[in-house]
């Protein structure tokens, strides 16, 4: 039996962002018949949707998906949350880790949840600033907890493979709200997040 791969796009969107990329192919002085760019337009149409489908998906109604009452009042940290995004100024790749805390008020959230709101607003084009507060607000206005952390680190191929061309450097933002505006709260999240587990 032959290999099938099960994916699903919109047929006229696909097509239509595969003219463009065939265009931009011809434009750059490639030719789109040879042998190795003859599905390239239509792969990079497909990975285009998939890599901006964060359109088309509602952070709020995946956390109230999985609320539960609970007395837990302690701080709730996932770390290392793997990101990938795009800079809406190049259209290139910026990837690192979302590290996120919340201090529940009586509810709190199924754990998968928390990266999925990540990957909700990182898979639009984006800046790296916007993404944290998205993150933060929209687990804020949901859960109503006591408090939210939100801290990325990435590395951004606009300034790696072009610009200033820094191979090594990391940029971090962070955004905080309730208990975490408080020092002594916000500085245990930062130690959390900065230890490793032996």
């Amino acid at each position: 039996m032959p290999y099938k791969k099960f994916e699903e796009y919109n047929i006229e969107v696909t097509e239509n962002i595969k003219k463009k990329y065939q265009s931009i192919i011809e434009s750059i002085g490639e030719d789109v018949e040879r042998d190795g760019l003859l599905k390239t337009p239509e792969r990079a149409s497909k990975a285009m949707q998939f890599l901006t489908s964060g359109y088309d998906m509602d952070a709020e109604e995946i956390l109230k998906s999985a609320l539960f009452d609970e007395n837990y009042s302690e701080m709730v940290i996932v770390k290392d949350i793997e990101l990938y995004s795009l800079c809406e100024h190049h259209i290139l790749p910026f990837f690192g880790k979302a590290h996120v805390a919340y201090i529940p008020n009586g509810k709190i959230v199924g754990l998968s949840k928390i990266p999925r709101v990540v990957d909700v607003f990182a898979r639009r084009l984006q800046v790296q600033e916007r993404l944290t507060d998205q993150i933060v607000n929209t687990i804020n206005k949901v859960l109503k907890p006591q408090g939210v952390a939100v801290v990325i680190e990435a590395s951004h191929m606009c300034m790696m493979m072009r610009g200033v061309q820094k191979q090594n450097s990391v940029t971090t933002t962070s955004a905080f709200r309730g208990t975490f505006k408080n020092m002594e709260t916000r500085n245990e999240f930062l130690k959390l997040i900065s230890a490793k587990l032996s």
